[in-house]
């Protein structure tokens, strides 16, 4: 217990205050001073085509849903997710912490904290979130991840608080809803247009809550490693589960969100070591990436 407790002092002292704050500064205040310079531009007039939906496309639902079965298997199509967890877990334990001066240290550092994991999927971020002290909400387009959510949960008196809904972030908006703070964890790659969704996202955020968001570079080491090898070469996903277009590059992502009223202030990259078999927090952003904002006071 004690090497754990120190090994987590440490990733939360080092790994997140260094990495993030220095290294990423120049990139967030880049970001915010374009953003600054481009706000007078002219704004879409009210007789414009409308912009499409942000929730997910077809085929993605049904890509998705082809293999909702095996979200728990953690050998399936969903093992890099599984392997990933534990320091995605890691950098939103202490960031939510940091943020809403919570304990990192208690036996429930998030209690007292309102959840939602947008694009839940089976429920593998949700799940931990919940035994951490938070009260969630997990939300999926796709029907059937939310049932194996859903029994998965269930097998825990802990975890089967968890409220899964089949709906979208839209609809979360149209009824109201606000969180503490919204997760959209490998999601935002995968929607008709990021754009929408970050807004939807700030929308179901508290002001001066927090929102985190994890996704791929569109990078050409991404290409090279989130699709040629996961997907052709080491077959850890199946062929076609990402579009290389579709990834955001961190700038785009924080100015996306900036434009939406969230203020990035930190973020990171995830790196994996093919030796242990295990992920871990770095300043490389180059491939996969997450990114935690805060939703300014006056932003409705």
């Amino acid at each position: 217990m004690a090497m754990a407790s120190n090994h987590l002092r440490n990733l939360t002292r080092v790994s997140v205050h260094r990495i993030l704050h220095h290294r990423f500064r120049p990139l967030l205040d880049a970001a915010r001073l374009f953003s600054d310079a481009t706000s007078s531009l002219p704004q879409p007039q009210p007789n414009q085509q409308p912009s499409p939906p942000s929730s997910l496309k077809d085929y993605e639902l049904a890509k998705f849903a082809a293999i909702a079965d095996t979200w728990w298997d953690s050998d399936g199509p969903f093992k890099p997710l599984h392997v990933m967890n534990p320091v995605r877990l890691a950098f939103i334990r202490s960031a939510l912490c940091r943020h809403f001066k919570k304990d990192p240290y208690s036996t429930k550092p998030l209690e007292g904290l309102k959840i939602v994991d947008v694009g839940c999927g089976g429920g593998i971020l949700s799940e931990p979130l919940a035994r951490l002290g938070a009260t969630v909400t997990g939300v999926d387009a796709v029907e059937k991840n939310i049932k194996i959510a859903q029994l998965h949960a269930g097998l825990d008196p802990v975890t089967s608080t968890i409220e899964f809904c089949c709906t979208t972030a839209e609809k979360l908006v149209a009824e109201g809803r606000k969180f503490d703070a919204v997760m959209a964890l490998e999601v935002i790659e995968h929607v008709a247009n990021p754009a929408e969704f970050c807004r939807s996202l700030a929308a179901l955020t508290v002001p001066d809550g927090a929102t985190v968001i994890s996704t791929i570079n569109r990078s050409m080491r991404a290409y090279a490693t989130a699709i040629v090898a996961a997907e052709y070469i080491l077959r850890w996903l199946p062929r076609g589960t990402h579009q290389w277009s579709s990834f955001l590059t961190p700038e785009e992502l924080v100015l996306i969100l900036q434009r939406a009223g969230i203020n990035v202030e930190e973020m990171a990259g995830f790196v994996y070591n093919p030796v242990t078999g295990r992920w871990s927090l770095s300043d490389d952003i180059s491939v996969n990436f997450i990114a935690f904002g805060t939703k300014s006071n006056n932003t409705e």
